[in-house]
């Protein structure tokens, strides 16, 4: 069951990194969905109340008064922040911070060639990166490494 609902995860952030791409929104019904299921991913994980639970969702409170902060400055979109929130219900901390590390790289590799791409086309309005799409890599890389080999194990045998 938890390799079905990480499954689940997974086609929510493709599906997040598609919208964001093509219309730089990331919808809410997609973010009230990834934190709807984490629940039932606990669950399925065999999470304790005290303190798996506790500290799942401590982290995820924690990351959205930062980056809601971020939100406030104009550094990041909403539906960006409400995405890391909900994966922060889903992911131990270790592996949120290792999400949030891909991600910044992710992010800045894409913010890099954006720009030069919105600087060759001699565009004058402000660029607008979609950041959903380093969220869902960085969230993609994560799943990958955390049950890729469990999933391996699976298909063979």
């Amino acid at each position: 069951m938890v390799y079905g609902l990480a499954g689940v995860l997974a086609i929510a952030l493709l599906i997040a990194a598609f919208t964001d791409l093509r219309r730089r929104q990331i919808d809410n019904w997609l973010n009230a969905a990834i934190a709807a299921l984490a629940p039932v991913y606990w669950w399925a994980c065999g999470l304790h109340l005290w303190p798996d639970v506790v500290l799942q969702l401590g982290v995820a409170l924690a990351a959205f008064v930062v980056l809601a902060g971020l939100f406030a400055l104009r550094m990041m979109g909403g539906g960006d922040v409400k995405l890391l929130t909900a994966l922060a219900l889903w992911l131990r901390p270790v592996l949120f911070a290792k999400l949030l590390l891909i991600m910044a790289l992710v992010g800045g590799l894409l913010t890099m060639g954006m720009g030069m791409w919105h600087l060759m086309r001699r565009r004058k309005d402000r660029l607008k990166i979609p950041y959903g799409v380093a969220i869902a890599t960085a969230g993609l890389c994560v799943l990958g490494t955390t049950y890729g080999a469990g999933i391996h194990a699976l298909a063979a045998g």
